[in-house]
């Protein structure tokens, strides 16, 4: 059983069956006609929906134990679901949209079962995608959506669509969907991210920290909740060894960081070389505003330079969770290889900080180089990407790809307040971030480790 704040009463859902409060029954301000599937073999109101190609539709029947069952029995890509459209939508206003039903069987929940909220004015669609609700959410074989949409300024309607694509052998049976006002709009959860472009010379390894802690004070005099050092930030303009600098995680070295992390109360990550046992890494530490390891990530993708002196690959792609956020961290040349920053968004991360040698220099000649790729990294996974290199710019780079913060060939600390509730879309597609991972067929990819070998 669950128990979730519904419409402002408190109504209890029982995963497989649902309960609803007095509130609930009495309609309210529920903009959705009959918003239960209980009785009717279609409720007044919905419509099914089928593809252009009526062969390959799902079939839809009301379910022996209620509710409306959408399957394809003679097809597993059948699409098809149900749709409404909703009137008394006013622009600029919340709205709550709760949806409720239960998998028979499905495999891949978030691939073949939505919920959407196509936005309208004058009968006409503001956007051709529309918006993704948040879901399905899935607690045993019952799944959730649950989400508040901000309507676009001109929209007067909405459309609802209960969305199936590609069953295969299993079944859908919806249950439940709503669509009210929502006492307020989603706060936003804005973010102050910063990274640093610095590039000692002429100095040692002790002497780096210190001035590295020195922009950790100034992003922390600029209230900055996180901020991104460089690669292997004990190495760069210094003569000392790969065995001088490689010291253990804790250590030291983090001792020294941390220190400025907790006396700033900021989120710190920097790329080190650690050592442990008998091995040597390039390893990204986060640090806690408290100043605490909160994870490390090692460098997967070695280049010749880091291997050739002995130094080890990471093999996880971890992602961590902040106060603010899920965060993952990439070094150097894992840029150069689109999978990396793939799982870290498959993941759940939002931003992804990058200490980086080189480069994020401008195309040339026509060719496309460091900055536009961490853009199309960025636009590709819908994350923002925040690389700090000692050649071409640190940037903040939002999902869209557009650059927010860039050091523009200067030395410090550069920044930018992100919105991580922000849900831009893309021109006809939508908010990519919601859409790309519903899209992906990882199941025809299986021949990419084959043909590596």
């Amino acid at each position: 059983m669950g128990k979730l704040i519904l419409f402002g009463v408190v109504t209890v859902v029982f995963f497989g069956s649902l309960a609803f409060g007095a509130e609930q029954d009495a309609g309210g301000s529920e903009l959705v006609a009959n918003p239960l599937f209980e009785e009717a073999e279609l409720p007044a109101g919905w419509s099914v929906w089928r593809p252009d190609w009526a062969k390959a539709a799902c079939r839809v029947q009301k379910n022996v134990g209620g509710g409306l069952l959408v399957d394809g029995p003679n097809d597993p890509y059948a699409v098809g679901g149900l749709v409404q459209d909703v009137k008394g939508i006013q622009g600029g206003k919340a709205y709550e949209v709760k949806a409720v039903c239960q998998l028979n069987n499905i495999r891949a929940p978030y691939h073949t079962v939505a919920v959407r909220v196509e936005w309208m004015w004058g009968g006409k669609l503001v956007h051709p995608a529309g918006m993704f609700v948040r879901g399905p959410i899935v607690k045993g074989s019952s799944a959730q959506f649950d989400d508040v949409l901000v309507a676009p300024e001109d929209a007067d309607g909405a459309r609802l669509s209960l969305e199936v694509k590609w069953p295969g052998t299993g079944s859908i049976v919806w249950r439940q969907a709503s669509m009210r006002p929502a006492a307020a709009a989603p706060e936003p959860r804005k973010v102050k991210v910063g990274t640093v472009y610095l590039r000692p010379r002429n100095s040692t390894p002790e002497k780096n920290l210190e001035l590295w802690c020195e922009q950790i004070d100034a992003a922390g005099k600029l209230g900055l909740d996180i901020v991104c050092l460089g690669e292997t930030i004990t190495a760069i303009g210094t003569s000392a060894s790969l065995g001088d600098r490689a010291k253990r995680i804790p250590g030291p070295m983090t001792q020294e960081l941390a220190q400025a992390a907790g006396r700033n109360n900021i989120w710190v990550v920097a790329s080190l070389n650690e050592l442990e046992d008998d091995a040597v890494y390039n390893t990204a530490v986060l640090l806690n505003r408290q100043g605490r390891i909160a994870g490390k990530y090692r460098k997967i993708h070695l280049p010749r330079e880091e291997w050739k002196k002995g130094v080890r690959p990471g093999n996880t792609y971890p992602v961590f969770e902040t106060d603010f956020g899920k965060v993952a961290i990439q070094i150097c040349y894992d840029w150069f290889f689109p999978e990396s920053t793939a799982i870290f968004a498959l993941q759940g991360a939002e931003i992804i900080f990058a200490p980086t040698w080189g480069n994020t220099l401008p195309d040339e000649d026509g060719k496309v180089d460091g900055e536009s790729t961490f853009r199309v990294r960025a636009r590709d996974n819908g994350v923002y990407m925040v690389p700090s290199v000692y050649s071409g710019n640190s940037l903040v780079i939002d999902p869209m790809g557009k650059i927010l913060a860039s050091s523009e060939g200067k030395q410090g600390l550069f920044w930018a307040e992100v919105d991580l509730n922000k849900r831009e879309s893309l021109e006809w597609v939508g908010h990519w971030r919601s859409i790309g991972p519903r899209h992906r067929m990882p199941h025809t990819y299986g021949l990419l480790p084959k043909v590596e070998q």
